[in-house]
C-alpha cells in the first residue's frame, strides 16, 4: 500500500468540483462541492450523536436506506439547521442536481456545514448547480475540498493504493473541520470513495469499525457538532472480486480505510481552530481496549492540558488529572508518562510520582508543531490513540464573533 494523489478522484469513476455560488460573502471562498460516480456506488455513512441535527442528515439518511449513492452535493456557509424549511431545502438541492445530470434523486447524499439557525437561501445554489456540473473533473478533488472548508486553514485530502485479488485499487478521502470537534461520530464532514468492489454490508461494517477508533477517538474543543458525517462510496471499478464477507481481501480493505482515516484525523486535528500544535495521546498498557480509549480521550480533551501544551510547558500533573477523572478502570501508581516530538522524547512521570527531568529540554521538545503525549498504564496489554491540538487565544477569537 502506498500513499498517492487525487483526493476523492484518486478512485476509478469519480470526479469532483468545487466554486463559489453566493452563499458565503467572500466571492473567493468556494462554498458549494459536488463529488460524482460515474456508476451507482454501494454506501454507507455515520452520523453526529446530536440530537439537534441538520436537515441534511435526515434527507441522506432517507436516500441511504437501499445502500446506494452516486453523488454528494456540499455546501458550506450555511449549516441548514434549525430552519422550519431545512428538509425541504436539502431535497430541493438533490432534486436540482438530478434535473441537471443524470443522477436519479435519490442517489444523492447531501451536506450543508456552516452557522446554524440562519435560513439557506435555495437561489444561489440553484443558479450554481448547472456550472459545477460542467466543471466536475478528474483532477477536482481539491476544489471541492475548498468549497466544503469554513474556519479550517488547511486543504484536508488523502489517498492510497493497494491491491486486492490482483487489482490495482484505490480509497480517498477529503475532510473539513476545525471546530466543533469532539466524539462520538460524527463531528466534522468527511467523504470517502474507493473503486473497491465491496458489499454494502461489508461496506458498512468497515466504516463502523473504523470510525470507533479513529474519528470517534478526535476531539478539538468539546463541542459535538449538528451536521456532520463520515460517508464512503465505493464503486466496484476496480474489478476485484467482491468483497462479501471476513477475509484476506476484507483485511486489506480494512488497512487501506484505516490509513486514510487516521490521516484526515491528524490533518483535522493539526488544524483546529486557532491551533499551533497537533497532540497525539498514545496509550499503552491498559486493562481494556475501553479504558485504554477513555484514558487517550480525557487527555486530549482536557482544557488544561491543553493550554499547557500552548505555553510548551511539561506539567504532566495534568495529564495524570486528566486520566483520574477519565472513568477508566486504572491504578495511579503504576503510571508512566513522557512527552514526544522531532526533538526527542523525555520521561517526566514514573509510577504515579513526578522524576527528576530537565526543563530545558521538555521545552525543546513541546515547541514543535506535533506533538506526542505517550501513557503507560503498566496494567494490560491494551492500546489506544486520540488525537488533539493546543488550546490558544485564538480559539476564542474566531468564536467570539463566528456568526457576526
Amino acid at each position: 500500500m502506498k500513499f498517492t494523489d487525487g483526493g476523492v478522484c484518486a478512485a476509478k469513476g469519480f470526479s469532483a468540483a468545487g466554486l463559489h455560488c453566493g452563499i458565503r460573502k467572500n466571492k473567493s471562498k468556494k462554498d458549494l462541492a459536488l463529488i460524482l460516480s460515474a456508476v451507482p456506488a454501494n454506501s454507507a455513512a455515520v452520523y453526529t450523536q446530536n440530537l439537534v441535527k441538520g436537515a441534511p442528515i435526515a434527507v441522506t439518511k432517507k436516500h441511504l436506506e437501499n445502500g446506494i449513492a452516486r453523488a454528494v452535493i456540499c455546501n458550506s456557509g450555511n449549516a441548514n439547521t434549525c430552519n422550519a424549511d431545512g428538509i425541504e431545502i436539502a431535497e430541493k438541492m438533490c432534486r436540482i442536481l438530478s434535473e441537471n445530470s443524470d443522477i436519479a434523486e435519490n442517489d444523492v447524499i447531501v451536506a450543508s456545514t456552516g452557522v446554524i439557525g440562519q435560513p439557506l437561501d435555495i437561489n444561489p445554489i440553484k443558479n450554481a448547480i448547472p456550472d459545477l456540473v460542467k466543471s466536475l473533473s478528474e483532477n477536482g478533488s481539491l476544489d471541492a475540498c475548498n468549497a466544503i472548508m469554513t474556519t479550517d486553514t488547511k486543504e484536508k485530502q488523502v489517498a492510497v493504493e493497494f491491491t486486492i485479488g490482483g487489482k490495482v485499487c484505490h480509497i480517498g478521502g477529503i475532510a473539513k473541520g476545525s471546530g466543533m470537534i469532539h466524539p462520538n461520530m460524527a463531528t466534522m464532514l468527511v467523504f470517502i470513495t474507493s473503486d473497491v468492489s465491496i458489499s454494502s454490508e461489508m461496506l458498512k461494517k468497515a466504516l463502523l469499525g473504523d470510525v470507533n477508533n479513529t474519528f470517534n477517538m478526535l476531539s478539538i474543543d468539546g463541542d459535538t457538532s449538528t451536521n456532520d458525517m463520515a460517508v464512503i462510496l465505493a464503486n466496484g471499478l476496480a474489478g476485484n472480486p467482491q468483497i462479501t464477507e471476513d477475509g484476506e481481501d476484507f483485511e486489506i480493505f480494512m488497512k487501506a480505510l484505516n490509513s486514510v482515516t487516521v490521516a484526515l484525523c491528524r490533518m483535522i486535528a493539526g488544524d483546529g481552530e486557532g491551533a499551533t500544535k497537533l497532540l497525539e495521546c498514545v496509550v499503552t498498557g491498559a486493562k481494556t481496549e475501553v479504558d485504554a480509549k477513555k484514558v487517550a480521550k480525557s487527555v486530549v480533551c482536557s482544557s488544561l492540558l491543553k493550554a499547557a501544551m500552548f505555553g510548551s510547558d511539561a506539567n504532566w500533573g495534568r495529564v495524570l488529572c486528566a486520566i483520574g477523572y477519565s472513568g477508566a478502570n486504572v491504578n495511579i501508581n503504576k503510571i508512566d508518562v513522557a512527552f514526544k516530538s522531532e526533538k526527542g522524547e523525555i520521561p517526566v512521570c514514573k509510577a504515579g510520582s513526578g522524576i527528576e527531568f530537565s526543563e530545558e529540554k521538555a521545552k525543546e521538545i513541546l515547541l514543535c508543531d506535533e506533538i506526542e503525549i505517550l501513557v503507560d498504564l503498566n496494567d494490560g496489554n491494551e492500546n489506544a490513540t486520540a488525537w488533539g491540538c493546543d488550546l490558544t487565544y485564538d480559539y476564542v477569537k474566531i468564536n467570539g464573533d463566528y456568526r457576526t
